[in-house]
């Protein structure tokens, strides 16, 4: 009895709750047609989302004069380049130009502009770089924190309270609401299921920020120029506001009236060999596009990134696109930053038409777009985007909205708060409710799925666009010439007269008007070009830098006959995210690829590697494939993924995706006998920047130790079209384990003999150019010595075919290398050892696995359990080598080689990891010296009686009597200068505690 009093109770107010949620709606009109908010008890509403948009909604879009037109063949970027100085467009004429890389528009007041759909810029060749990258700089610089005192600051809210009032009007202000352990409670977002919390969200993640202006001061209360989109509250954590600068930030550009398209090959349905994204959008504001159309485009028509806000995207379509179907392809308009606006917008076959990204702090509004036949979904994509308006938006088979994505998307969970569907249509709309914010739905057209606030669900309602109705209250005037909303049909009346009905008769004889075909007859800029500059026609032009020739000349690799010395970089197997957090913790990568952005943790600049190697003392990047190409294989299961969705970063593999049926990643299964052009690309990008690449040939952990390693592994069968020959399902060992060396490395098998000798005269062929390439077998090799001599005699087979200028390295087991080493069948194809896999340990005993076990260089380890080396058994180990083989280079890659790279230099080897020596001619005079017995002291000298001495003690040192010249100590730690005197002895004294570097020379 007792539960069904309480039954009954609880239906009672349910019913009251929607009894006053229907008289008392979040939004409604009055008579006098305002809309009329109903906050809630705690003081939120509807956000005013009409502040999104080229400055801040309050201004139409301007129509910008040309100052240059640049004739079909003419150099576009110079004409930007030229306009840039003084501002105004750069103009298009009919016609189609070709663009190989970007175009860059780096400065503000520029404006791209073309002569209608009759201008094509054509993405050109098998580049991924966006055709137009409009891109200030990320310089903002800050001022002092000031806390948020207010207890609770609702949604819309433009007021807030600080502790400090150093603020004036005009200032640019920074908001952040932080992500506390607390909020994340309230949201159940710390963990999604199966015990695993490592896809769950983490204190200081999803920070939210803001940018906005002071509009004024009074006390301690600061306004805004625009609402937040999201409550701060002091239960979750104190918000903080921020005065910033940003000098590198630029506005007022604009692209327009163009048609953009990439290249595809036309045989390949899912080529990804051409341009991922149109224009990109990145540290800018109050900027636009429009009337420009998109073809073939793998990833985004128009992708507006985190450091934009205030864009307008309109009068945009996108036809066509060419991608696997999958994750980060197809987002095709997509925004991570604020008070953005689209509208008027059409794509089909896109992934998600539509996207919000991020916890993109908002307002940003989709109005009056329509997405036809897309694989995906529209709408929030990543972790809460906040104050988000899909309004007349219109998905055709398939869903729109806000979804809770739990562990998908790497976590993203509630996706969306306090964000608004208004009269939008498609399959599936969801709208659920997270905990502590809201969502809302009005005249939704759709199957419905969430707990969500619904109102007039299979309704039209009025007014007809939220946002132009918001507009217009704000700026108080008519603002239907700005909306331009595709004429209503007719009224539909369920009673009509004979004549209404006559007149609905002729009507249907005409398909309805297509949002495709309003956007054709907006009005569009007019092209004047009377009296205005022509620039010169020149030619687009590749250039490829060619890298100084590097050589081994008496076993030392030389460049401009110095010695080559510095650390080395080894290219990240996995991990990654391309969240804020993430990218902080990220490091160089050479065929890591995030489309449409750029910079470490996403798709490397290949100069600003070259500049951080060179600024790290970094000489040689050590480079092998991924270790599987996306992030979902993180949590090293091994089973057949759900669908494509792949997450990014992208660790690229060496082979080209098929296009035909799904390996276990869910995009199409790889063809090894085709190779991924834009891997191949990137390396041959960077070899010829001069900078010395170590090419892994292959990576043998896909092979061995974890299945999941192998899961998504291209030789596997499940994960290609070229009958492979490995068992399938695989034979995971205790339904965990992978043991597929022994087969992987089975050349007996024609399939795969024939697969590998093609890949390995693939790895020559693509840099055989460049000299300061070191091919070596792969990274973790322990493999058996059939496979290296197959591997040698593919090797010699190309190289009496082609000329080549790789250097050809050695790194494997001992007992494989010295087998190699000894037999001259093999051993005249290698220029370079590399003591990698053993060592002398302390002791002087070698740490030595066999080669061809099929265990793992760490599984070698659990088992023999090494001990460390030490500088003596380093220089021990190089030494006996260079003595062996002295026309053949040594490095040293083992235990510790970063410590030991005097050992290194001292023992005749090249690479050595050592600081910058900032004495000239110390590199050039060590290039022509080879080791030497002193006491006490590892020694070099040429044949003219000079010496290269490092001590590490401060025994006396005893030189040739007679020698003559100079004698330079140098500190071995950092390469600084300590003395520099005239010899007036043969005996010599470490002058300081430290070791240090003695050179005598006759200069």
């Amino acid at each position: 009895m007792k539960n069904k009093i309480l039954w009954m109770l609880a239906c009672c107010m349910s019913l009251t709750a929607t009894a006053q949620q229907k008289i008392q709606p979040p939004v409604s009109v009055s008579k006098e047609g305002r809309l009329v908010y109903t906050p809630d008890a705690l003081g939120n509403r509807i956000p005013d989302y009409s502040y999104c948009g080229y400055m801040g909604g309050d201004s139409t879009i301007p129509d910008v004069p040309a100052r240059i037109v640049v004739p079909v063949g003419g150099d576009i970027q110079a004409a930007i380049d030229q306009v840039a100085a003084g501002g105004g467009a750069v103009l298009l004429e009919k016609g189609t130009y070709q663009v190989f890389g970007s175009l860059h528009i780096n400065t503000g007041n520029v404006v791209l502009r073309g002569s209608g759909p009759e201008t094509i810029l054509l993405g050109a060749g098998t580049d991924r770089a966006p055709l137009i990258r409009v891109a200030g700089v990320n310089n903002k610089h800050y001022s002092t924190t000031i806390n948020i005192i207010d207890a609770y600051v609702p949604v819309n809210a433009t007021t807030i309270t600080v502790a400090q009032s150093v603020f004036k009007t005009g200032d640019r202000v920074e908001i952040s609401r932080p992500c506390t352990k607390a909020w994340i409670a309230q949201l159940g977002t710390e963990h999604f299921g199966g015990g695993i919390t490592a896809l769950g969200w983490k204190p200081n993640e999803r920070v939210i920020h803001w940018d906005r202006k002071v509009l004024a001061v009074h006390g301690n209360q600061v306004t805004l120029d625009a609402p937040l989109t999201t409550a701060l509250d002091t239960t979750y954590g104190i918000a903080t506001i921020t005065a910033y600068q940003w000098p590198g930030q630029i506005t007022h550009v604009g692209v327009e009236k163009l048609r953009c398209i990439s290249a595809v090959d036309e045989k390949r349905p899912k080529d990804e060999d051409h341009r991922w994204m149109g224009i990109t959008i990145e540290n800018a504001t109050d900027s636009w596009v429009r009337q420009v159309s998109f073809e073939h485009f793998a990833g985004s028509a128009v992708a507006i990134w985190e450091t934009a806000g205030r864009i307008t995207v309109e009068d945009c379509i996108s036809l066509a696109p060419v991608s696997e179907i999958g994750g980060q392809r197809r987002n095709t308009f997509f925004t991570a930053g604020q008070q953005t606006l689209f509208q008027r917008i059409y794509a089909q076959y896109g992934y998600h038409d539509f996207g919000v990204g991020y916890c993109a702090g908002g307002p940003n509004a989709f109005v009056q777009c329509e997405s036809w036949m897309p694989f995906s979904y529209s709408g929030t994509l990543d972790s809460w985007a906040s104050g988000v308006l899909l309004d007349n938006v219109q998905v055709t088979g398939q869903a729109l909205g806000f979804p809770d994505r739990g562990q998908d998307g790497q976590g993203a969970g509630w996706s969306a708060a306090n964000s608004m569907l208004w009269q939008c249509a498609a399959a599936k709309i969801i709208c659920p409710a997270p905990p502590g914010a809201m969502n809302w739905s009005f005249g939704a057209w759709a199957q419905f799925q969430g707990n969500g606030y619904w109102n007039s669900s299979n309704e039209y309602i009025n007014p007809r666009s939220l946002y132009y109705a918001q507009l217009a209250d704000r700026l108080g005037k008519d603002v239907s010439d700005r909306a331009r909303l595709m004429p209503a049909t007719s009224e539909a009346s369920s009673s009509p007269s004979p004549q209404q009905a006559a007149e609905l008769i002729a009507q249907s004889k005409e398909p309805a008007l297509t949002l495709l075909e309003w956007i054709t007859k907006q009005k569009t800029i007019e092209v004047n070009t009377k009296g205005i500059k022509v620039a010169p026609v020149k030619k687009n032009e590749l250039v490829r830098a060619n890298a100084d020739v590097i050589h081994i000349q008496n076993g030392r690799i030389l460049k401009n006959n110095q010695l080559l010395t510095g650390g080395r970089h080894e290219e990240p197997w996995w991990r990654g995210g391309i969240r804020p957090e993430d990218a902080r913790e990220a490091v160089a990568a050479l065929t890591r690829f995030v489309p449409g952005r750029t910079g470490t943790g996403f798709t490397d600049d290949l100069d600003s590697v070259v500049n951080w190697m060179q600024q790290k003392n970094i000489i040689a990047f050590d480079h092998n494939y991924g270790l599987w190409y996306e992030r979902r294989r993180d949590d090293h299961e091994r089973v057949l993924r759900i669908d494509g969705d792949v997450w990014p970063p992208f660790y690229e593999q060496p082979f080209a995706r098929s296009g035909e049926g799904t390996a276990w990643d869910g995009l199409s299964k790889y063809d090894i006998t085709k190779y991924n052009t834009w891997y191949w690309t990137r390396l041959q990008q960077f070899a010829s920047k001069g900078m010395v690449l170590i090419h892994e040939n292959y990576f043998q952990h896909n092979i061995i130790e974890a299945g999941a390693h192998y899961a998504d592994f291209p030789w596997r069968p499940g994960n290609n079209v070229n009958n492979t020959g490995f068992p399938e399902p695989p034979p995971y060992a205790g339904g965990k384990r992978i043991f597929m060396a022994a087969q992987f490395y089975d050349t007996t098998h024609p399939v795969r003999r024939a697969l590998h000798q093609a890949y390995i005269r693939q790895c020559m062929e693509s840099l055989r150019n460049y000299s300061n390439v070191i091919q070596l077998i792969g990274a973790e090799f322990t493999g058996p010595l059939h496979f290296v001599q197959f591997w040698a005699n593919t090797i010699d087979a190309y190289k009496k075919e082609h000329a080549s200028s790789c250097i050809i390295g050695l790194s494997t087991t001992k007992d494989v290398q010295d087998s190699i080493l000894q037999n001259p069948a093999y051993s005249h194809v290698i220029d370079l050892i590399d003591i990698r896999y053993w060592h002398y340990q302390q002791d002087g005993n070698a740490y030595a696995p066999q080669g061809g076990q099929n265990l793992a260089p760490r599984q070698h380890a659990r088992l023999l359990k090494p001990k460390k080396s030490s500088e003596e058994m380093v220089y021990k180990a190089v030494r006996e080598y260079r003595g062996k083989y002295p026309e053949k280079a040594v490095i040293y890659s083992a235990d510790s080689y970063d410590r030991f790279g005097w050992a290194v230099l001292m023992a005749g080897g090249s690479l050595p990891d050592i600081p910058v020596i900032e004495v000239p001619g110390f590199l050039t005079a060590a290039a022509d010296m080879q080791p030497v017995d002193i006491p006490g002291a590892m020694a070099l000298k040429n044949t003219a009686n000079e010496y290269i001495i490092y001590c590490n003690t401060t025994a006396e040192i005893t030189v040739d009597a007679g020698v003559k010249g100079t004698a330079r100590w140098i500190n071995a730690k950092d390469g600084h200068l300590i003395s520099n005197k005239k010899i007036s002895s043969f005996k010599f004294h470490n002058p300081q505690q430290s070791p240090a570097v003695l050179w005598i020379s006759h200069k």
